[in-house]
């Protein structure tokens, strides 16, 4: 099966449906460029895209996308046919043709603007964004109405133009984007994301240093004939291209300031304003204007915990249209990663396609029927079909699950109190095809193929076969009593479904370091339906060599349905040496579950029989 919007009856007008109404009916005219100067000096490098053909009215005005990337608006290319745009032709292509002007902006330190970055969406970027909108209302061809989308980074850019409070921006859509930089991205259960501080430098440096050579690793940016970022019209020697690219030398490194980081909203010694928050679009959710709309996208296998940011977005946001669109996809939904798609890696579903609407309908004034859908529509893995709902979780249907003696998963809690051990190993791993890989620009096309087996190094416990077909669709929840032999630990726990011949199939994961095990409420701009914690400083506490104690947490959540005669298993393992630093370093901890009697170990799936017969799993 695959990812069509006509699989399930979720929409009353499909995206695709939307989309055959909306053909382009414009060309792309060549963009214009120019700088544009912020409050402190700094000059940005931005493109113009309008529409052009016999067509086009030349005083129409128009509403308008800005996106900010830190990717390359354009580069300069030599030769013929080389795509100048790799990071922008997506939307440059599919927006302005249907009548929207389309602005692209290098952000601060980046491309042919000038600066220098000092962190990971920077709060000066911010502030530039705000100034950005005041020239595009400026001009000649805008209505005054500006949206604004993207991926990952241009997505919670994105968020960033929102929170500037600029009355000109009615609706945002950010894909695959965090929403808070610590948890959902750089340190997601508190421990540290390697994957994110060791990879990500080389990228940017390679972008941000125009180091041609460098760039040849990753498929978006390794044309041969990209020659560096565009200079604007007016810098046709590109001197002042050369002279942005020697400012960006002293941007920050992504590996030497994450440490500074470590604990959530705790100010780099540098600086005291600069923090977790203060680069996270969460920390000022109270500043977005409640007529801007939102609608958030992420994926199953979207990298890192990206799919909790885009789920807290929508659960926090007060906006009077905010939607929730959660696919079967990686980050970007570049890759359709259900095991059961058919044929090519490449989603059908049309992700811009429900974004045109969205604007359509709030940017340009259109009545696209988009107020009379669900506003929340979810892909089931497995069971490969669109679902609807109201709110997330889409029900409220659990199942307790406890772990057992002989590696038991039981929906009956053991009679008796034990304890299982367990020897961690800074050797085990989750592989090279899992959802991380995507953050550091490696394009994957078929995720976890080769999860199977890895279990085998980790502690398991499986339910008795499923008699029906059963979904799993919110967060799962573990709740484990659990000792270490040393002051702190991580703890990784993966569900997977083990079908009718053995072999296991990923579904998720969850992570969380025990020094970070405290629970807090969630501030009323972050709002989740899963346990909560500040990951400060102030509530960090060391655990007593084997003393246990209860900690909770929760799974990434997915949309799957097991199969009648498959079985639910959790792993347990002390480390991801593939994607995550070891806690505690060079000391690999031995756990202890307690099962069983008053503290006992269990988790909670958000489990759902698709029959009327309530008895999921089979008595035979």
């Amino acid at each position: 099966m695959s990812d069509r919007d006509d699989a399930g009856q979720a929409w009353l007008i499909p995206p695709s449906q939307y989309l055959n109404r909306r053909p382009a009916t414009f060309a792309v005219g060549a963009p214009t460029s120019s700088y544009v100067t912020m409050r402190d000096g700094v000059r940005l490098a931005l493109d113009v895209y309008l529409r052009a053909g016999p067509q086009a009215d030349p005083v129409q005005r128009l509403p308008t996308i800005a996106i900010f990337t830190p990717y390359y608006r354009r580069f300069k290319v030599t030769g013929q046919g080389a795509e100048p745009a790799p990071n922008i032709a997506i939307y440059r292509d599919f927006f302005v043709p249907r009548g929207y002007a389309l602005v692209t902006v290098d952000v601060r330190g980046c491309g042919a603007s000038f600066g220098t970055r000092d962190c990971f969406r920077s709060p000066r970027e911010r502030d530039d964004h705000r100034e950005i909108a005041d020239w595009i209302v400026a001009q000649p061809w805008s209505s005054g109405v500006i949206g604004s989308t993207g991926i990952s980074y241009l997505g919670a850019a994105a968020c960033f133009l929102a929170t500037t409070g600029h009355p000109a921006v009615k609706a945002i859509a950010p894909l695959c984007a965090v929403h808070d930089t610590y948890a959902d991205h750089v340190f997601p259960g508190g421990i540290k994301c390697t994957t994110v501080t060791e990879n990500y430098d080389a990228l940017v440096s390679a972008l941000d240093l125009d180091l041609r050579d460098k760039l040849t690793l990753y498929p978006y940016f390794n044309d041969k004939r990209y020659a560096g970022p565009a200079p604007v019209d007016a810098d046709a020697d590109g001197t002042l291209a050369a002279a942005a690219l020697e400012q960006h030398k002293d941007s920050f490194r992504m590996r030497d300031l994450a440490p500074e980081f470590a604990f959530r909203e705790e100010a780099a010694s540098h600086d005291p304003t600069l923090h977790s928050g203060a680069f996270s679009p969460y920390w000022y959710l109270t500043d977005v204007p409640r007529q801007v709309n939102v609608l958030s996208v992420s994926g199953w296998y979207d990298g890192s915990a990206f799919v909790n940011g885009s789920i807290a977005r929508f659960l926090s946001n007060l906006g009077p249209d905010n939607r929730l669109l959660l696919g079967p996809w990686d980050h970007g939904a570049r890759t359709n990663g259900s095991p059961w798609r058919d044929g090519a890696a490449q989603p059908e579903f049309s992700v811009l396609g429900e974004v045109l609407r969205f604007f359509d309908e709030h940017l340009a004034g259109m009545n696209t029927g988009i107020r009379d859908e669900a506003p929340v529509h979810f892909h089931n893995v497995r069971g490969e079909k669109w679902q609807a709902a109201t709110t997330w979780p889409p029900h409220d249907a659990l199942m307790r699950l406890h772990l057992a003696p002989e590696g038991q998963l039981s929906p009956q809690a053991p009679a008796d109190t034990s304890v299982a051990p367990y020897q961690a190993s800074f050797t085990t791993g989750t592989g090279a095809h899992s959802r991380f890989e995507r953050l550091g620009a490696l394009a994957i096309t078929d995720y976890y193929k080769d999860w199977h087996g890895r279990e085998d190094r980790m502690l398991t416990f499986a339910t008795p076969a499923f008699g029906q077909a059963t979904e799993l669709s919110g967060h799962a929840v573990v709740q484990l009593h659990v000792a270490t032999s040393e002051h702190d630990a991580g703890v990784f726990v993966y569900l997977s479904e083990v079908d009718a011949d053995g072999r296991s199939w990923y579904i998720t994961e969850g992570l969380l370091r025990l020094l970070h095990r405290a629970e807090a409420p969630p501030p009323p701009s972050y709002n989740v339906r899963w346990p909560y914690r500040s990951y400060r400083r102030a509530h960090a506490q060391l655990m007593r060599p084997g003393i246990a104690e209860t900690v909770r947490f929760a799974l990434l959540p997915v949309s799957w349905t097991l199969q009648a005669g498959s079985r639910l298993r959790v792993a347990i393992a002390g480390g991801d040496t593939d994607h995550f630093a070891q806690v505690t370093h060079g000391r690999p901890p031995l756990l202890e579950f307690t099962l069983g009697g008053e503290n006992g170990s269990f988790i909670d799936c958000p489990l759902r029989s698709q029959s009327r017969d309530d008895r999921i799993f089979s008595t035979s």
